[in-house]
């Protein structure tokens, strides 16, 4: 078990008399420290991330949104590009996308539209979103025929990339054009990954993915991590994130999010104010 001493998991083999002295993660590993970020006078040129995950109900928007919210509060400049047709980046940010004449999909195939247009300010200062619909869900077989059909979204984010600290590309479940498109615009990917085995199984075919981006458009791409969600204090979440960590060594963030009812319920609570079906 994760939770006794005896029995952690060590994989960096630290002494036992060290680890009870010092704050270590779920994996055994040290906590690295970080000095607070120092305060910014002007913004730009963004860090570009593609939260990606072709498995759906991962926690990639709800963690795009939290991420984006730490950000925000150190003075960081933060826009969020629902790139899903569900919207949840959307609806999650109290914008009703259905309501809107300019989406991202708008920003992607119509030339004569500013992208500043599209973009959306939020009730959250320094956050902004780049809002999506269910418009998104042609634009996989819109892509096919374009040409430089992979670069599309990096051409429209480099009009704005100079205006913002980070730029958060939340992804939707799939592995197309789309899914491409926010690697080829990305300098680097989080994966958040559910703390059960039917999630881990598909993290292969996402890493194939991104190989073949490196290899072939944009050889800059990274990945900066990857993140454990929906974590539960049972044997089968402490299996998988040890099996995590096997496969990706020094790419598992410290952070584990544990699953919680307060996010569902955050949800419902928004929902008594805003209509999610109009």
């Amino acid at each position: 078990m994760f939770y006794s001493l005896q029995h952690r998991a060590n994989p960096l083999n630290i002494p036992f008399d060290r680890l009870e002295r010092m704050p270590t993660d779920l994996l055994g590993r040290e906590y690295e420290t970080f000095r607070a970020p120092d305060v910014l006078t002007t913004h730009g040129p963004a860090r570009i991330i593609a939260m990606c995950n072709q498995k759906g109900g991962v926690g990639k928007t709800t963690s795009s949104i939290n991420i984006a919210g730490a950000l925000s509060q150190y003075g960081r400049r933060v826009l969020i590009v629902d790139f899903d047709p569900q919207g949840a980046a959307t609806v999650g940010l109290g914008i009703n996308a259905n309501a809107l004449d300019n989406t991202v999909y708008t920003a992607l195939f119509d030339s004569s539209v500013d992208v500043h247009d599209v973009i959306r300010s939020t009730a959250t200062e320094n956050i902004d979103v780049m809002p999506a619909n269910i418009d998104l869900s042609a634009a996989e077989v819109q892509l096919v025929t374009e040409v430089g059909r992979e670069q599309i979204l990096a051409g429209v984010l480099r009009k704005v990339r100079n205006e913002y600290d980070v730029i958060i590309i939340d992804c939707q479940p799939s592995l197309g054009l789309l899914t491409v498109n926010a690697l080829t615009a990305a300098d680097g990917v989080i994966i958040p990954v559910a703390a059960e085995f039917f999630a881990l199984r598909g993290v292969a075919l996402l890493m194939q993915s991104i190989e073949k981006v490196q290899h072939r458009i944009n050889p800059d791409l990274q990945v900066f991590g990857v993140l454990v969600t929906m974590f539960t204090r049972t044997l089968h979440s402490e299996e998988v994130l040890q099996r995590i960590y096997e496969a990706f060594q020094g790419r598992v963030l410290h952070s584990v999010i544990s699953r919680s009812i307060k996010l569902p319920d955050s949800t419902v609570a928004a929902g008594s104010d805003y209509d999610f079906c109009s």
